[in-house]
């Protein structure tokens, strides 16, 4: 029996999909490729917009039109939103949320060997965390480590306190022995394992990055100087709306913190355009903050409603035309900083992961989160590298040593 797995959304699903994939291995099923004929199709799925959905929904197609005698789980985000009329409208033999993944093999087999559909959808909202553990990480010279899931900051636009439940963690004994109950001792912890080449920070909250956290981590020589800091709008009203829970001038602090330990460091941002009520002026002021943080990557979206969240019932709606004109501006604005950021860089030393071969060299990331291609290295090797050139967001290099 073969399983394949379509990961949709965040680094959360996809560590959750490899828990799920060795559960299916443990039990006897054989890894499968996704656009191959398998028995088991594992679609994870993401709803934060109206795309994750959309595409969510391709997914499950695309697997029953491969092999329509095939068993379908859909999971995830979108699952725990809509468990019900999933169930229905994809068919699947098990529809599963954000929760019970540890007994998805079991589920499945039980509704296989009943002849009927599952829904095993529960509320999520006092959910413990679930210990899902992973050996591996199949295809990704770079490993994710769990330790945290959901959220209670309840954001007027994010349906994710929703789907994923309130904030809860994994027992800090469980991520590194002896270490304390805190973000920073779980960093030192895993700083400390022998192996670890590299930490890489997922989202950081302006109120966790202060100055006191920065020169804490400015001590730790594989923390990558990367650090993506959600912003959503640079619009101090836009933000109050939001329910964000920091202002421009945090979030400015918060920035001006870590560049003081890490001169050098990419900072990367999610922003969002046409939140309900934004006005140009609103959108401009957004515009000129982000040009004054200096971003190296933008991750841009048009706001898109989420049934259930206070801002799909918020007045003053922006026409979808105008989100997606002012999400256009933000994206060219986030290309001129990277441009700007990635030819800051040439001449510079930076320490390259490699992790594939293409076009004549081996591909990889600097510390700072940068794609460089460079030949003479080999997948899985670490070279430092003298940065020659940066054209559409790719270094090119010379290996030094």
């Amino acid at each position: 029996m073969k399983v394949a797995f379509h990961t949709l959304g965040c680094k959360v699903n996809q560590y959750d999909s490899q828990a799920m994939l060795e559960l299916f291995e443990a039990a006897g099923y054989e890894a499968g490729d996704f656009d191959g004929l398998c028995d088991v199709y594992v679609i994870n799925t993401c709803t934060v917009t109206g795309t994750g959905d959309k595409k969510s929904l391709q997914a499950v197609r695309r697997a029953q039109r491969r092999n329509p005698a095939a068993q379908i789980v859909v999971c995830g985000c979108m699952a725990q939103r809509d468990g019900e009329k999933l169930l229905s409208q994809t068919g699947a033999r098990l529809v599963l949320g954000t929760a019970r993944r540890a007994q998805v093999v079991e589920l499945l087999e039980q509704a296989v060997r009943e002849n009927r559909q599952i829904c095993a959808v529960t509320d999520v909202r006092r959910a413990s965390f679930e210990p899902l553990l992973i050996s591996r990480q199949e295809g990704r010279t770079r490993a994710t480590l769990k330790i945290q899931e959901g959220c209670d900051r309840f954001c007027a636009y994010c349906i994710i306190p929703h789907v994923r439940g309130g904030i809860r963690s994994r027992a800090v004994a469980d991520v590194a022995a002896e270490a304390r109950r805190s973000f920073l001792d779980v960093i030192r912890a895993v700083h400390a394992l022998p192996g670890v080449e590299r930490i890489r920070l997922g989202s950081l909250e302006p109120v966790i990055a202060t100055a006191e956290f920065a020169q804490a981590l400015g001590q730790l020589p594989k923390v990558c100087p990367q650090f993506h800091l959600a912003l959503q709008s640079g619009c101090d009203t836009v933000l109050r709306r939001m329910r964000r829970r920091y202002d421009t001038a945090a979030f400015r602090e918060s920035a001006a913190a870590l560049r003081a330990v890490f001169p050098d460091c990419a900072l990367t941002t999610d922003i969002m355009s046409g939140f309900p009520g934004e006005t140009e002026a609103e959108h401009r002021q957004s515009l000129d903050f982000c040009r004054e943080i200096a971003f190296s990557r933008m991750h841009v979206f048009p706001y898109s409603e989420r049934q259930g969240t206070p801002a799909a019932e918020m007045p003053g709606a922006v026409p979808k035309p105008i989100r997606e004109a002012r999400a256009r501006e933000l994206i060219a604005l986030g290309r001129d900083m990277a441009r700007t950021y990635g030819q800051s860089q040439i001449g510079s030393v930076r320490s390259v992961l490699f992790e594939t071969c293409e076009e004549g060299a081996a591909a990889g990331y600097t510390m700072e989160y940068m794609r460089c291609l460079c030949p003479g290295a080999l997948p899985g090797e670490t070279h430092d590298v003298r940065i020659t050139g940066f054209s559409r967001d790719t270094f090119t290099g010379e290996i030094i040593k």
